[in-house]
């Protein structure tokens, strides 16, 4: 896992770092080893310094303790004491313990914790000068008996050691080791900051011409100052700036070309949508004039049908309640009520189908009364609330907008009652003679959607093309769980018309 401090860090400092941690370890390691070791050696050169001197003494010391001589004794471990400055301390006392002679160092500054002691120990030579039978002993080459010797021990001696001296000069020994150490790892840091300075600049340098490629200058002089892999580095940036800027003047070259290809492209394809839009207008014209014509046949000819098949169905169960009663005459009668039931029931969807083919409320009523006409309609069939807002004369409206407006007006409906989801929806109408404009909003409190990633519907790109095909504007403005708003705006320019 890649630790979060070494993500921010820089070429240069890594490098210094892979190469300073070894050395700093090693350097730790070995300055602690050094302290320790010389500690260590202090505490050995004393424990053996000071049992070989109590051992020394003790020895040295019985003729005087038994003899009672102390103050030679005393002159001796003084010397002892003011020669050597390791001894804190030195103490003779008798078999029962009681002090003898001391001596404490006048130079010593401390002491350890313990003392190192030695028995200070009588011989006793016992020479038996009688034999076994009481006569008085003569040796002989052959006698193998040895005298008898027994030990007693008649006092102590006790040394007290003192480590300032040794460690003053064990401690000058470790800052020499120190010092040479620091130096040491100086040196590694000087040369650690050489190597990652020798891997940095260039890589800088690189750095700085890619930005200023990356900026648009491709004229980058970037010499080859070093070798391995940066250098590899520097070199194919040198190469990459002379390939850039050739494709930089044949793109300039191709865009200049394209830009007049794109040009033309416009112009002909502002001619094409002028063309589509007046197709568009066109095709919905003859949309609406053979939805007329539908409607008008769908009126005349199959209501009239209609009509004269409920009406012979009527005259069959009329004749059938004149005949004798019976099981097929009750059955004869019970299809002509169906047939006639049938009848009416085509009738009526006739009559809604010739209202959606061709609204006869707008030609009546005009785009107001139609409108409002078609949300009652709508209001009475749903569980959404509709409300209504009109301002302006919409009587001066020619029948092409009109019947564009109520087309739209009621794609936009039925989106609302399929997809909104929605319990109330408002409807706007104003026209504005100033501006000379029909503007259109539907908004409802749906459950919306996201316009940057939802594709439109069929409804949305139906009413766009009538839209543009009248040269306005729509804007669909929607977020999730914030309903939906649709703005249209038509021009009155040339759809017009004034009765």
């Amino acid at each position: 896992m890649t630790l979060r401090f070494w993500r921010s860090w820089s070429i240069g400092r890594r490098m210094a770092f892979i190469t300073m941690l070894p050395v700093a370890l090693l350097f730790t390691s070995f300055v602690w080893y050094s302290w320790y070791s010389h500690r260590a050696q202090v505490a050995e050169e004393l424990t053996e310094r000071g049992r070989i001197l109590a051992t020394a003494l003790a020895e040295t010391s019985e003729y005087n303790l038994i003899s009672g001589n102390l103050s030679d004794l005393r002159l001796t471990i003084n010397g002892l004491v003011q020669s050597d400055k390791s001894i804190y301390r030195i103490d003779v006392v008798d078999a029962s313990g009681k002090a003898a002679v001391g001596v404490v160092s006048d130079t010593a500054v401390d002491s350890e914790g313990h003392y190192y002691e030695a028995p200070i120990k009588k011989q006793i030579l016992w020479i038996n000068l009688f034999s076994d039978n009481g006569t008085p002993h003569v040796s002989a080459s052959s006698d193998s008996r040895p005298p008898t010797m027994t030990t007693e021990v008649v006092g102590w001696v006790r040394v007290q050691m003192s480590p300032a001296v040794m460690m003053a000069k064990q401690a000058h020994r470790f800052r020499v080791e120190l010092a040479m150490a620091a130096l040491g790892l100086a040196a590694a840091g000087a040369l650690a900051w050489i190597l990652a300075r020798s891997l940095t600049v260039p890589l800088k340098d690189a750095i700085d011409a890619l930005r200023q490629i990356r900026g648009g200058d491709y004229h980058v002089n970037l010499p080859v100052a070093t070798g391995g892999e940066v250098g590899e580095l520097q070199a194919s940036i040198g190469e990459m700036s002379l390939a850039l800027d050739e494709s930089k003047k044949d793109l300039e070259n191709k865009v200049a070309e394209r830009t007049r290809d794109l040009v033309a492209s416009r112009n002909e394809a502002l001619r094409a949508n002028d063309d589509k839009r007046k197709l568009i207008q066109k095709v919905n014209s003859i949309i609406e004039e053979e939805r007329k014509g539908i409607a008008i046949e769908i009126h005349d000819e199959l209501n009239a049908s209609l009509i004269a098949v409920r009406l012979e169905a009527q005259a069959i169960g009329a004749l059938a309640a004149k005949a004798p009663p019976g099981p097929e005459v009750e059955q004869v009668q019970q299809k002509a009520q169906s047939i006639t039931k049938l009848a009416l029931d085509l009738y009526a969807s006739g009559r809604r189908l010739v209202r959606r083919l061709r609204p006869e409320v707008l030609e009546m009523l005009g785009l107001h009364g139609a409108v409002e006409e078609m949300l009652r309609h709508y209001d009475s069939g749903s569980r959404i609330d509709f409300s209504f807002h009109s301002e302006g004369d919409f009587s001066k409206l020619g029948s092409e907008l009109a019947i564009s407006a109520y087309r739209i007006v009621q794609e936009a409906l039925s989106n609302v009652m399929k997809h909104s989801g929605a319990t109330s929806a408002e409807v706007s109408l104003i026209l504005s003679d100033a501006d000379r404009v029909l503007s259109i909003e539907v908004a409802d409190n749906g459950q919306g959607f996201d316009t940057g990633t939802a594709s439109e519907g069929i409804g949305i790109i139906g009413m766009r093309e009538r839209v543009d095909a009248l040269g306005g504007s729509i804007e669909v403005h929607s977020e999730p769980g914030k309903g939906t708003t649709v703005v249209i705006a038509l021009p009155l320019s040339g759809a017009t018309a004034v009765s």
